[in-house]
């Protein structure tokens, strides 16, 4: 059962029958009956795997030019994209301009509700103009409801300067999906508390947006089989981490990795190069920007005789 005919119906606003009774459950049957619903969304996001690949590509091959990927959403969408991004410098390497995420409101909205933010269309097109989009960005819209004008006027403004778009939704919108160049639709349905997108929706975009930042990233050679070789060590835990992987692909001793990692600067990946084909840190560097960035690459790349000399 929907909501009455006085209310517009969007598919994140409906009821969902399986939880018509959460009050009455007792603990374990709440989160049992929650958990269940939660179960769906992977099935869900599988149904767009097509989208997300070719999404893929394109955020891979504008990185590739030097481009960005910016996010934009609000409330929940706008956070996941937050998150997204600033997860991407530690575990890629990257630099925190090139993977970007603006929510409506501002820093302020990351802590605090300020949901009307959300409302003005013209706030959205304001921070992408502030953001300085050009062609060679892939600009990323998140919004459950596919209604939020903010993330309409971010969109609108990315095309006008021929940025690639890409929407996220969780409820099929004609038009939004028509204005953008790729349109990925996770229908995960009617969410347990009836509207609280921060629940299935939420997660689905999660998922999504892992997958579109992390598998460009695997594309652009920041990863090497399964290990996170470009990662930044700028903690105790992930320099370990980066003397771990060293040690392994290099095969060498524990000592040895972390002066690797030194005399490399802190670069895994330059250091496992160093210590693969026995090179010094230049030579290293010059081998990586030869094989754009692809560790696979330089690891069987011929040196020629001048190049260690």
């Amino acid at each position: 059962m929907g909501y009455t005919k006085e209310f517009t119906k969007h598919l994140t606003e409906e009821r969902n029958e399986k939880t018509m009774d959460l009050d009455l459950l007792n603990t374990v049957e709440l989160v049992e009956r929650i958990q269940a619903e939660d179960l769906t969304v992977a099935e869900k996001v599988k149904e767009n795997i097509p989208e997300i690949a070719q999404a893929v590509d394109v955020i891979t091959e504008k990185l590739r030019v030097g481009g960005r990927l910016i996010y934009f959403g609000a409330g929940t969408s706008g956070r996941i994209g937050v998150l997204d991004a600033a997860e991407c410098p530690p575990t890629f390497g990257v630099t925190a301009d090139q993977v970007q995420a603006y929510i409506a409101g501002g820093k302020e909205a990351m802590f605090h509700a300020f949901e009307s933010a959300e409302d003005l269309k013209e706030l959205g097109a304001k921070d992408a103009v502030a953001a300085g989009i050009t062609a060679n960005d892939a600009v990323v819209g998140v919004t459950a409801s596919a209604r939020t004008p903010y993330v309409f006027g971010a969109l609108e403004k990315a095309r006008e300067v021929g940025a690639a778009t890409i929407v996220v939704l969780n409820t099929y919108n004609e038009e939004l999906a028509s204005k953008s160049d790729i349109a990925i639709t996770c229908l995960v349905g009617p969410e347990a508390l009836s509207g609280c997108t921060r629940m299935k929706s939420g997660t689905a975009q999660k998922m999504i947006l892992n997958l579109l930042s992390t598998c460009s990233m695997v594309r652009l050679g920041k990863v090497y089989e399964n290990l996170m070789v470009d990662l930044q060590p700028t903690n105790d835990k992930l320099r370990e981490r980066a003397v771990s992987i060293i040690s392994l692909l290099g095969e060498v001793p524990r000592h040895l990795a972390e002066g690797a990692l030194v005399s490399s600067h802190d670069r895994a990946k330059t250091a496992i190069l160093m210590v693969k084909r026995k090179i010094g840190r230049v030579q290293a560097e010059e081998l990586l920007d030869r094989c754009c960035g692809s560790l696979r690459k330089a690891l069987v790349e011929v040196i020629h005789t001048e190049e260690v000399s």
